[in-house]
């Protein structure tokens, strides 16, 4: 089989180099353009000069419609409406998009399936091994204790991040929702100020830090009476989230329509 040919969006921000440099970096891959937004200095210029790995001969355009029609998948660490839109495109080309956006609302999410059943879409919050180790054991330690232990999960990023709670964070909390039997929607807690109250059983709560260049730091709290236990994953390096969006894309080339999970690409 030829290797496989991908492309980045939002290619010459931080995460889009990152990712460049990953499929640079990966056996079986070839780094085939990038996309940013019309008017970027960038449009033009070699991806590969722009992440630091040379010139691959694959320009930065801002015509995702005629460089979809030549690539196999894309890697997408964008905006929720930028990434509505790239999914429509994906589902015409019939190519494997990966998602690791955060901040969706509901017509984002409504659009994203439906453009799923046109194309491999795998979406997550989180693209590393050790968050979808961490979410499948939340949900675990979630089954095997009951509401008695109060559920909090505490995130902090760097101070440029946009949306709260993360995307990780809400991974987490669904995961002990699910664990609950629960919808987190009936359950979950993002603010507290002022005079509050009591907490209330079976509450799932999330607190965001933001300060300084935290790449992701995220852990979910079980506090039963006389006892917590504590669940963490630190992340050091953006490299580890671009070498899972990578490894979904080779995951998903071949496979049918569909809206996957990074837990599907583990095994988990």
């Amino acid at each position: 089989m030829s290797d496989m040919k991908i492309a980045i969006m939002g290619a010459a921000g931080r995460m889009g180099r990152e990712l460049a440099r990953a499929v640079h970096a990966t056996s079986g891959c070839v780094l085939a353009g990038g996309v940013e937004r019309p008017g970027s200095a960038f449009l033009g210029q070699d991806i590969g000069e722009i992440a630091g790995v040379g010139n691959v001969g694959a320009a930065i355009t801002d015509d995702a419609l005629e460089l979809f029609t030549s690539i196999d998948a894309i890697l997408d660490f964008t905006t929720p409406d930028a990434t509505v839109a790239f999914a429509g495109l994906a589902a015409n080309a019939r190519i494997v998009h990966v998602v690791g956006t955060t901040g969706f609302g509901p017509d984002h999410e409504a659009a994203i399936e439906a453009a799923s059943r046109h194309a491999t879409i795998i979406k997550a919050g989180n693209m590393s091994l050790g968050v979808n180790l961490l979410t499948a054991l939340t949900r675990r330690v979630a089954e095997a204790l009951d509401a008695d232990f109060d559920i909090e999960i505490v995130e902090m990023h760097h101070r440029h991040k946009v949306d709260a709670p993360s995307g990780t964070a809400l991974m987490l909390a669904n995961a002990a929702a699910a664990g609950r039997g629960v919808e987190l929607d009936t359950c979950s807690v993002r603010t507290r100020d002022g005079h509050t109250g009591p907490r209330r059983r079976g509450d799932i709560g999330m607190q965001s830090l933001r300060g300084g260049s935290v790449v992701g730091d995220h852990t979910v709290i079980f506090a039963g009476d006389g006892e917590r236990i504590e669940l963490t994953h630190i992340a050091s390096d953006r490299s580890i989230f671009a070498r899972g969006a990578v490894k979904a894309a080779l995951w998903g080339r071949g496979r049918g329509p569909g809206l996957f999970a990074m837990s599907n690409v583990l095994g988990l």
